[in-house]
């Protein structure tokens, strides 16, 4: 083999159809299918500026479709004016002002419901409190809140008015939430006095007060919402309670209708380690992105409970909790807590009791619960669910069964979706009622995507044994603009590996003789072993195909023969191993992998934990797992781990 592409050894050949009844209903069958596909190959830009008239509510309707002229920095539908929280609320409010928009749980068991009439009044009240205090077009929010309705209800405030907001996940510690403020140049800050997770309280304000009294200069004014009980401390002439704010506001605001590339929001990535990065979002691209992908790869429904589980401080939550489903007119849950508390049935009994029908999680959620057995979720009745997702990371094919027998009972289609902060909204996965999936696999792009998998130098990868890098070959309008106030890193980043030609995802990934996109992982977490680039994912998913195995992360460190030795963590279903319990498991699971995928793949070193480190969104920090494996100090922020003391273990300490 060459250097210029990707081992793939994970051999995965169970197929799953779409159900017939669920095709026989679905918003999008073969036939359309078909002419979309048709449709987009034959003209991208018409086919885009289609759908863009077909499902936005326009001010002012747009002539230009797509801007080139400044490629890779794109714009859409230049010349059109909208506003995003007119979408989400205004248009459904003749046809449907009564229908439940948010139905919330707090994880003490606090149960609200609001409809659209209700959610707009609040947006609007807010709108006019953060005007009075000058807020306009163009000014950036800060919203550092739990998942609770007032956390949307602060993001529709700020697009109602043109305010750009940027949502600061309310697990970040006070350095990293003063880091966002400041890049951002916020001139209000809104959160809560604390919130619930696992029984605890996350204590929202004080982490806020710290960070405004470590710099923050453009911040005047703090808006809290009384939630969790906690006292806190109000400086007088900067915080306000959220109730104080609202008082009086009038429950109607006109709406600013905005320029098309206005932007919408600023999200923060990858910022445990220097600077982070503000990806910037324009208004009617995501929108447009948001709505039309909750349309069609969740086949929404106007009786359908749409719950993602994902916290509005990431792009899942942007996407798929708060635009997607209430520019479609959806009955979104909301969830505030953690899925384990007070037992692993806590999502199961949310599902029930709510009628959730479509449920959208991630990998690692679905991997900690497969760890509490299958009783668990048998208890419940999960009979109106009848669609799943997955998203944030590729789904091993172990998980995507037991997801697909234990909740979905057999009878739902499970859409694994590929996209990432920066795409704004789902570019690869199966639409529900056509597409026959794969465990493990996000299948193919949705229409009008242009994916394609390249080795070093660019060149596509058709070979099906071989993988490469994951780009988009043309521009879409969901797609991020730039990062803010740095251009030059936009284009670095994303662009110029393969000289301006490709959106380079930062993903590795092989196509199957059908077509079908694998996702390998990162990039940055290609394995070098003896000549041979392997993909973590694939690793790990043989790992969990053990039946005793409920989790697994693969990381590599340095090795003087091979290049890199394979390191794996690894959390059983039972209890922990340990001394030759454990040497004599780690022996036989090194062969397992080495049966599955082959004996370049056989693990070096297992060493066996209770959890792994995740975040509170769920995801596993793999950087801290290449620090420990290779013997190094860890220097970045820890603040969000779920569980911090997981650390000394994985270190061999505990």
């Amino acid at each position: 083999m060459t250097n210029k592409t990707l081992d793939s050894i994970l051999l995965e050949g169970r197929v799953f159809p779409p159900p017939a009844a669920f095709t026989a209903r679905a918003r999008i069958r073969p036939a359309d299918h078909e002419r979309l596909l048709a449709e987009a190959q034959r003209d991208h830009e018409g086919f885009w500026g289609r759908l863009a008239r077909e499902t936005l509510a326009w001010h002012k309707p747009f002539t230009v479709t797509l801007d080139g002229a400044d490629a890779p920095n794109f714009r859409w539908f230049t010349d059109g004016e909208i506003n995003a929280a007119y979408n989400c609320l205004d248009v459904h409010l003749k046809e449907r002002p009564d229908k439940t928009a948010i139905i919330f749980e707090s994880e003490p068991g606090e149960v609200r419901a609001l409809s659209y009439r209700e959610l707009a009044a609040q947006v609007c009240r807010l709108a006019n409190a953060l005007k009075a205090d000058g807020i306009g077009a163009g000014d950036r929010v800060v919203i550092y809140m739990p998942m609770v309705p007032e956390a949307v209800i602060a993001m529709l405030a700020c697009a109602r008015i043109g305010a750009v907001h940027s949502v600061v996940f309310g697990g970040f510690s006070a350095h990293s939430l003063r880091n966002r403020i400041e890049d951002a140049g916020a001139r209000v800050l809104i959160t809560a006095d604390g919130s619930h997770r696992a029984g605890k309280l996350v204590e929202l304000k004080a982490a806020a007060d710290e960070a405004l009294a470590q710099g923050c200069a453009s911040v005047g004014k703090l808006i809290v919402l009384r939630h969790a009980g906690n006292r806190v401390d109000m400086r007088p002439g900067r915080d306000v309670w959220w109730s104080d704010a609202v008082a009086g506001q009038p429950d109607h605001c006109a709406p600013v209708f905005v320029p098309s590339e206005h932007p919408l929001f600023l999200l923060y990535t990858s910022g445990s380690t220097g600077r982070p990065k503000g990806i910037q979002h324009a208004t009617a691209g995501f929108l447009l992105g948001a709505k039309l992908t909750t349309l069609w790869a969740f086949d929404l429904r106007d009786d359908d409970v749409f719950w993602c589980t994902a916290d509005i401080g990431w792009v899942t939550g942007h996407t798929y909790v708060t635009y997607g489903p209430l520019a479609a007119g959806a009955t979104v849950v909301m969830y505030e807590g953690a899925p384990v508390h007070p037992d692993a049935g806590r999502f199961w009994d949310i599902c029930q009791r709510h009628g959730v029908t479509i449920f959208y999680t991630a990998p690692t959620a679905i991997r900690a619960l497969m760890k509490h057995g299958e009783d668990i979720p048998a208890r419940y009745d999960l009979s109106k669910i009848r669609l799943l997702g997955s998203v944030g990371e590729p789904i091993n094919p172990e998980a995507w069964i037991w997801y697909q027998h234990n909740i979905g009972r057999g009878r739902c289609p499970i859409v694994d979706t590929w996209w990432q902060t920066e795409t704004g909204a789902t570019l690869i996965a199966p639409l529900p009622g056509v597409v026959p999936t794969k465990p493990g696999s996000c299948t193919l792009p949705l229409p009008g995507i242009d994916a394609a998998i390249v080795d070093d130098d660019g060149n596509e990868v058709t070979d099906p044994n071989r993988g490469g890098f994951l780009v988009i070959r043309k521009p879409w309008p969901s797609m991020l603009r730039t990062i803010w106030g740095d251009n030059a890193r936009y284009l670095s980043t994303y662009w110029a590996r393969f000289g301006n030609r490709y959106y380079v995802a930062g993903d590795t990934a092989h196509r199957d003789r059908d077509g079908y996109f694998w996702v390998m992982g990162r990039a940055d977490d290609v394995l070098k072993v003896s000549g041979h680039r392997l993909g973590t994912a694939e690793i790990e998913s043989a790992f969990v195909a053990n039946p005793r195995v409920a989790e697994a992360a693969v990381v590599g460190r340095p090795h003087e023969i091979k290049g890199e030795a394979i390191f794996a963590y690894v959390v059983m279903k039972g209890a922990r191993p340990t001394g030759a319990q454990a040497g004599a498991l780690a022996a036989e699971l090194r062969e397992w992998v080495a049966r599955e995928l082959g004996a370049i793949a056989r693990p070096d070193d297992i060493r066996f934990a209770d959890n792994l480190p995740k975040t509170r969104s769920g995801k596993i920090m793999r950087r801290l797992l290449r620090a420990i494996a290779r013997g190094e100090a860890i220097t970045e922020d820890v603040s969000t781990l779920e569980n911090p003391a997981i650390l000394e273990q994985l270190r061999g300490e505990g």
